[in-house]
């Protein structure tokens, strides 16, 4: 620790491991201390030795069942880290300890040494992590917690496999390999692993992070969807509700649109979310969100100002809403758009359009709703039906993905 940075990461470090206290599978902190050459920090003793240790002796493969168990004790310690406005930065297997030698003991998340806090709205840009684990935003320069979510796809993939999903001699090959490859699941043991739990590695696995699933949506994800399980809040809804309450009332009508084509299955973790804000007589206002929040809060919630969204949700103290529109203000289109139905969503969601939201747009107003500036006139001009002045179905469906202006990165595929 001889500069100022090392000695202002070890005191984040300290700090994030006191603030987050309270999780059954996070590591317990007792105290630190220093002398003229340390600094100590005591934690509780696990003697079960690493993940990674456990899966080496097993020679890689999980069954699935096994395999699950590990994962769920997993999101939920990242979904407690996520709500808290903590991202860890270094998840992989060396960074779980069992508590005991048991096969059946509980694990911990160990190591804030990269941890960071983060706003709802913040990007990171730093490099941190360890190679065969990191996201390719993070390569980019601007990633928030769905990096974390990507480590956890390359841990559960190991987990099932015993093989790594991006593998190369040398870091700058590997990393290389994070941007530019598609991990294989064609090869033995994959045809013999369930459907759900490719499912559910793929999801985690995409390089658009904002098509990953949440810690909270993946406890929710029918590979692992447990009924009787409590459901963690996800900070995401309130990202999400926090867009919607500003939004236009045209974008508004689109998403409702769209929640009204949402298939059962995805409604399992709305429903679950909805029903952690405890509704009053079905509706709920920003007193809900905030009371749901305030139930969660510790000193890293402070320290990391999440409770600043509420600033953003301001229009909601006016406004109470149903499960229909909660709906619609907590999906996200980037997350629909991975379901291998989504062509029938959009097309069921672009008849409700029709019937109940669609009118006449000028293509300087369509270009103001997308933040678009004049050059991109041409663009959105092909997206209004010339029959009737009205949106197509594809300029339907490209207004609700939003036009994503850093396209340079993406690789034709």
């Amino acid at each position: 620790m001889t500069t100022a940075i090392s000695i202002e990461d070890v005191r984040r470090e300290v700090k994030i491991m006191k603030a987050l206290s309270g999780h059954k599978h996070m590591i317990k902190f007792h105290d630190a201390f220093e002398d003229a050459n340390n600094v100590y920090i005591v934690m509780e003793l696990c003697e079960g030795g690493e993940l990674l240790d456990r899966i080496l002796s097993r020679g890689g493969r999980y069954t699935e069942e096994d395999a699950k168990s590990l994962i769920m004790q997993i999101l939920s310690v990242v979904a407690f880290c996520h709500l808290q406005g903590v991202v860890h930065r270094d998840l992989k297997p060396e960074n779980f300890l069992f508590t005991t030698r048991d096969e059946d003991a509980p694990m911990k998340i160990i190591d804030f040494g990269l941890s960071d806090f983060i706003r709802p709205d913040q990007r990171l840009n730093d490099i941190v992590g360890s190679a065969y684990y990191v996201a390719p935003e993070v390569l980019h320069r601007s990633y928030s917690v769905e990096a974390d979510m990507w480590s956890i796809g390359v841990i559960t993939y190991i987990l099932l496999c015993g093989s790594r999903p991006f593998w190369a001699r040398t870091e700058s090959g590997i990393f290389r390999s994070v941007l530019r490859a598609d991990p294989n699941f064609d090869d033995s043991p994959w045809p013999a692993v369930s459907p759900e739990a490719k499912d559910f590695v793929k999801r985690l696995l995409n390089k658009d992070h904002r098509k990953r699933m949440t810690a909270a949506q993946a406890l929710t994800h029918p590979w692992l969807r447990d009924e009787n399980r409590p459901v963690p809040l996800d900070i995401l809804i309130y990202k999400l509700v926090k867009s919607y309450v500003r939004a236009t009332s045209f974008k508004r009508a689109a998403l409702k649109a769209l929640s009204k084509a949402v298939p059962e299955d995805e409604l399992f973790y709305l429903k679950a979310q909805f029903n952690l804000l405890e509704p009053k007589d079905g509706f709920i206002s920003l007193n809900n969100f905030k009371v749901a929040l305030m139930r969660h809060v510790t000193d890293a919630m402070k320290e990391s100002r999440v409770l600043d969204i509420f600033n953003m949700m301001e229009p909601l103290s006016y406004k109470k809403i149903g499960f229909e529109e909660f709906c619609a203000a907590a999906i996200s289109t980037y997350q629909l758009e991975v379901l291998e139905n989504w062509e029938d969503i959009a097309r069921t969601a672009f008849d409700y359009f029709e019937e109940e939201g669609n009118r006449v747009i000028s293509v300087q107003e369509l270009a103001l709703e997308m933040n678009l500036g004049p050059t991109a006139h041409s663009i959105v001009n092909d997206w209004i039906r010339s029959s009737d002045g009205k949106l197509s179905f594809l300029g339907y469906t490209k207004f609700l993905h939003g036009v994503t202006i850093r396209t340079s990165n993406t690789r034709p595929r």
